[in-house]
C-alpha cells in the first residue's frame, strides 16, 4: 500500500497484486501504469442538454481535468444529472426540482465513494446543482473545490435587455393585452441567447455567489460569464488546486465552518439574492453538521444592508456585475466594515482576508453596487416570519418597493396551477392575498418554485396591489410581496390549510409577523374537520421524497438520522 498521504482512498482501489483486476478495467478507460501511483480527482460535471445552464459543462470538465492531470494527479471525468427549473416551471414536472438536489448529493457521493478518488472538482450550472455539489463534498470531506459553470450573456430586444424572467413577465402582459403576440414571441426567441445559468441575481447566481463566499469556490468563480477565457481558466486553476489541497490535507469540514455561514449569508443578503438561499445554505450546514438555523438570518440581516441593485428587484444583471469586478470588492467592503470573518479557510489555502488583500475597489461612478453609507435597504431583504400561520417560520423576500406591510383577503388555491389560471383571467383582484397551500416539500411534494404565478402578477401590474402566500418557494427571478417556506406546511395540518376564501392576512415585515386574522376558536373547530390530503404519489422518487424529506425550516433534507433499529 502507498504512503503517500494524497492517496488515501485510491490505493485501497488500485495497489497491490490484488487489485489487478481493477487496474485491468483502468487500463481500458486510460490509466497508464505511471497513472496508478498518482492522486486520483473525480471531476463531477453536471453537463447536460437539457437547459442551457449546463450544455457546456462537458468542455469546463475537461478543463478542470487537465489542471488536475498537469499537476501531477489523475483526473476521472463523471457525471451526474441536471434538471431545469426554468423548463419545467409551473408544470407536474417542477416537483422533481428540489428532489435533484438531493439526486445530485446521493450520486456524487455515491461515485466518489465507490471509485476511491481522493480529491474532487465538482462543477454546477443551474439551480439545484450547486448546493447538491456542496451537500456531496460536505458528505464525503476530501479536498474539493466547487467551481460554477458561469452566467449566461443578456439577450436583448430593441435597447431593452432580456433574460428568462422577462418571458414569464411577458405572458402576463399579454395575458393583460399590454403586448401583443408578435411582440411576445420575439421575447421568446431572443431572451436566451447560449449557454450559462440565468442572469439576474436570481438562484444560480446567489448560490454561486455564496459558496464562493462560503470559501469553496476560487475567488472569482461566482462571477465569470459561462463562455469566457476566464472560467476556461478557472476551471483549470481548480483542478490543480485540488492537488495543494490534497498535500495540505484540507477538507471541507475545516473550511464549512459557523463563521464560513455566517459570511455566506452576508454575502447574500449585501446581494439581494434569492430566498432558496435560505433552504439551501440550512441544508449544506446540515450536511456538515453545523447549527444553523431561520433565526441567524433574522440576527445576521440586522446589521447587514442590501447593496446590489442587480435583477429581480434591481436594474442590472450578472453580466454587468462582472464588468465592474464581480463579488471581491463588495467582499472587501463588507470585511473592511467588520461584517465578514477573515479568519475562515479557504479552499486557495488562505483566508478569506488572504485572498481579499490586494482586491482593488470597484470603479468610480459604477451603480450596481451601493456604497455602504447609501444602501438600497438598510437591513435585509429576507425577512423570517412567524405567527399564528408560520409558527415554525416562513421566509419573505421584501425589498421595500412593495411596501413593509400588506392586509388583505385570502383567496385560497390548493395547486400553483389553479392560482395562475385565476391570475391570468382577471378573478384575482386588487387587495387579494393569494394563498398557495399543499405544494410544501411534503404534500407537493417537491416544493415548487411559484414563478409562473408570480410572474404572472407583475405582467398583470399587480405587483404592489396583491401579495402570495405558500408552503412552496420561489425562484430568485420572482419579486413582489412573496411569502414562502410556510411551516409547518399545509399537508401536515399546518394552519395554512385552515385559511378560507375572505379571511382577512396581514404581512408585515417590520414586526416580522404572519397573522391570520381568524379567531383562535374558529380554526380550532376548522382544524377539527380537516382531513389530511391523500399522498400524491405512492411510488417512485417522490414518493421516496416525501416519506424522508424534512421541513422548509430545517432545509428541506432528507438524510436525517435515521432511528435505530
Amino acid at each position: 500500500m502507498s504512503n503517500d498521504k494524497r492517496r488515501e482512498f485510491s490505493a485501497e482501489v488500485v495497489d497491490g497484486m490484488q487489485r489487478a483486476p481493477s487496474r485491468a478495467m483502468l487500463h481500458a478507460v486510460g490509466f497508464t501504469d505511471a497513472d496508478f501511483a498518482k492522486p486520483q480527482v473525480g471531476i463531477a460535471s453536471t453537463w447536460s442538454m437539457v437547459t442551457p445552464c449546463n450544455m457546456h459543462i462537458n468542455r469546463l470538465a475537461d478543463d478542470a481535468a487537465r489542471g488536475a492531470d498537469s499537476a501531477g494527479g489523475k483526473a476521472v471525468v463523471f457525471n451526474t444529472i441536471t434538471i431545469s427549473d426554468g423548463i419545467s416551471m409551473g408544470t407536474e414536472g417542477m416537483k422533481y426540482s428540489l428532489v435533484s438536489r438531493e439526486v445530485i448529493a446521493d450520486s456524487i457521493e455515491t461515485v466518489v465513494g465507490c471509485q476511491g478518488f481522493d480529491g474532487l472538482v465538482t462543477i454546477g450550472g443551474c439551480d439545484k446543482n450547486m448546493p447538491g455539489c456542496v451537500i456531496a463534498m460536505a458528505r464525503l470531506n476530501r479536498p474539493s473545490i466547487f467551481v460554477y459553470g458561469g452566467t449566461i450573456l443578456p439577450g436583448c430586444h430593441g435597447e431593452r435587455k432580456l433574460d428568462i424572467v422577462s418571458v414569464f413577465e411577458a405572458v402576463g402582459a399579454r395575458a393583460n393585452n399590454k403586448i401583443d403576440d408578435p411582440e411576445l414571441k420575439a421575447i421568446e426567441a431572443k431572451a436566451i441567447p447560449g449557454p450559462g445559468s440565468c442572469g439576474g441575481m436570481y438562484t444560480a447566481n446567489t448560490m454561486a455567489s455564496a459558496i464562493e463566499a462560503l470559501g469553496m469556490s476560487l475567488p472569482g468563480s461566482s462571477a465569470q460569464a459561462a463562455v469566457s477565457p476566464e472560467k476556461t481558466l478557472d476551471c483549470e486553476r481548480a483542478g490543480a488546486q485540488v492537488l495543494k489541497l490534497l498535500e495540505l490535507g484540507l477538507k471541507p469540514r475545516d473550511i464549512m465552518t459557523r463563521q464560513a455561514f455566517e459570511n455566506a449569508i452576508t454575502v447574500v443578503i449585501a446581494l439581494g439574492g434569492s430566498t432558496n438561499a435560505v433552504l439551501h445554505l440550512l441544508a449544506m450546514a446540515h450536511a456538515v453538521d453545523v447549527p444553523l438555523e431561520l433565526d441567524d438570518f433574522t440576527r445576521i440581516g440586522q446589521r447587514v444592508p442590501v447593496l446590489g441593485d442587480l435583477k429581480p428587484s434591481g436594474r442590472y444583471s450578472m453580466a454587468e456585475l462582472i464588468e465592474i469586478g464581480g463579488i471581491l470588492p463588495l467582499m472587501k467592503m463588507l470585511l473592511d466594515r467588520g461584517l465578514l470573518n477573515g479568519d475562515c479557510m479557504t479552499v486557495t489555502g488562505k483566508t478569506v482576508a488572504e485572498n481579499l488583500a490586494d482586491v482593488a475597489p470597484y470603479p468610480e461612478g459604477q451603480e450596481i453596487i451601493r456604497p455602504l453609507t447609501q444602501p438600497i435597504k438598510k437591513d435585509s431583504h429576507l425577512v423570517v416570519l412567524r405567527g399564528n400561520l408560520a409558527p415554525e417560520g416562513a421566509v419573505a423576500k421584501i425589498s421595500g418597493k412593495e411596501g413593509l406591510q400588506f392586509t388583505g383577503s385570502a383567496r385560497v388555491f390548493d395547486c400553483e396551477e389553479l392560482a395562475l389560471t385565476a391570475i391570468l383571467d382577471g378573478t384575482v383582484q386588487s387587495g387579494d392575498v393569494i394563498v398557495i397551500r399543499y405544494e410544501g416539500p411534503k404534500g407537493g411534494p417537491g416544493m415548487r418554485e411559484m414563478l409562473s404565478p408570480t410572474s404572472a402578477v407583475m405582467g398583470r401590474g399587480l405587483g404592489k396591489e396583491v401579495a402570495l402566500i405558500t408552503d412552496g418557494r420561489f425562484s430568485g427571478g420572482t419579486h413582489g410581496f412573496v411569502v414562502g417556506h410556510i411551516t409547518p406546511e399545509a399537508c401536515a395540518g399546518g394552519p395554512l390549510a385552515l385559511v378560507e376564501n375572505g379571511d382577512t392576512i396581514t404581512i408585515d415585515a417590520e414586526t416580522r409577523e404572519l397573522r391570520l386574522h381568524v379567531d383562535p376558536q374558529v380554526l380550532t373547530a376548522r382544524l377539527a374537520a380537516w382531513k389530511a390530503p391523500a399522498p400524491r404519489y405512492r411510488r417512485g422518487v417522490l414518493a421516496k421524497y416525501a416519506v424522508l424529506v424534512g421541513t422548509a425550516s430545517e432545509g428541506a433534507v432528507t438524510d436525517r438520522d435515521l432511528p435505530l433499529r
